[in-house]
């Protein structure tokens, strides 16, 4: 008699519904994780307002929780046994082209989920593609061979791993792909999970000048800033931020700019621009596709030796990194990680993460179980 667990499924833009879902039979490489936390980011809130492009999903592509049944052949490839605490990412990589041999799924084309619809991606697939558990917000996920998993290091709780989604991302973008490091100085605009991830980043990894700047919504995200180290926070409907990056830097300007303002237009693009260096500065910007730039300033970032570069995913290095770096507990997470919802309250969930739900939200969590 097949088993019957709960998911939280979206069936239209903006409309999800609590069902029954079958539990699928695991075979000897696959493997059935129990979900202890589903994070919810802006991606999420972005995507939620989507219609489907195939049929009805699970959504939840920031995974934790804990291996239930493990099938043979992948226990022995993976190294993993039933009860392990894992990570998953929301890449399912071929394993096979040069990306994934370098550890950069993100680029693997089995992973573009935008382009191909039959590419296979956590929390952005239809459940017409067997065996249907594709997303986080559900009692259990469904894991091939070929799933990413990284063990939550011993002490690290399912609700603190959450963060190692944003926490990569903070990684990569900061010190991978922006080159933060000891001395450097930075500016990250917005103080979202992303933002305040990317700034954790580069106050471990030395940065002697780091600014965040949000708007008058995140009056207590800028708080959390302050208390995670920023050394000045700017709400840029209030300050001039150009002028206040010229402050703290002496004039010189910042070496890196992370643009984390997606959707906020092109004022984020052109202040980072002016705010860098002279010359040589680093911009890494976070964007939708269908954001336009009629007039984009090439002139004024190339007379300045920049490099623009844009800030997709995360590498399993940083992942790695993160999952290591929430160990450490050196910042307080606990004021990162705001609400928790159950999977009957997704829409909400959701929502608050777009600022119209629950007040104060940054990083949120669904708990299946609760």
């Amino acid at each position: 008699m097949s088993k019957k667990i709960l998911a939280s499924i979206k069936v239209g833009a903006l409309t999800s519904e609590l069902r029954e879902v079958e539990l699928p039979q695991i075979p000897k490489d696959a493997a059935l994780m129990r979900v202890e936390v589903a994070g919810v980011c802006g991606t999420d809130v972005s995507q939620y307002s989507l219609p489907l492009r195939g049929g009805p999903l699970i959504m939840g592509h920031e995974n934790v929780g804990y291996l239930e049944q493990v099938g043979s052949e992948f226990a022995a490839r993976k190294g993993f046994k039933e009860g392990d605490l894992v990570f998953l990412e929301h890449y399912l990589p071929c394993g096979a082209c040069e990306w994934c041999h370098l550890g950069e799924y993100r680029h693997c084309p089995a992973t573009e989920w935008f382009y191909d619809p039959k590419a296979i991606r956590y929390g952005y697939t239809s459940m017409d593609i067997a065996p249907g558990l594709w997303g986080g917000f559900s009692h259990y996920l469904y894991l091939p061979i070929n799933a990413v998993i990284h063990e939550v290091p011993a002490g690290v709780t399912p609700e603190e791993a959450g963060v190692a989604t944003p926490m990569s991302n903070g990684i990569q973008w900061s010190l991978i792909d922006g080159g933060v490091g000891y001395a450097s100085t930075v500016l990250i605009q917005g103080p979202g999970q992303q933002g305040l991830c990317c700034l954790m980043a580069a106050k471990q990894a030395g940065a002697s000048r780091i600014i965040v700047t949000g708007t008058g919504k995140d009056t207590r995200r800028l708080e959390v800033a302050n208390i995670f180290g920023a050394d000045a926070t700017v709400d840029v409907q209030k300050q001039d931020a150009l002028a206040v990056v010229q402050e703290v830097t002496g004039g010189r300007g910042v070496d890196v700019v992370i643009d984390c303002t997606v959707g906020a237009g092109t004022a984020p693009t052109l202040l980072g621009i002016e705010a860098t260096k002279r010359r040589g500065g680093t911009m890494v910007v976070q964007g939708e596709g269908n954001q336009e730039f009629h007039s984009f300033p090439i002139g004024r970032l190339t007379r300045k030796g920049m490099t623009l570069k844009s800030a997709r995913g995360h590498s399993y290095r940083s992942v790695e990194l993160a999952l290591s770096a929430i160990a450490s507990r050196r910042f307080p997470l606990e004021l990162l990680t705001t609400h928790r919802f159950g999977l009957s309250e997704v829409d909400y969930a959701i929502k608050s993460v777009g600022g119209v739900g629950a007040p104060g939200a940054i990083h949120v969590s669904v708990m299946p179980w609760r």
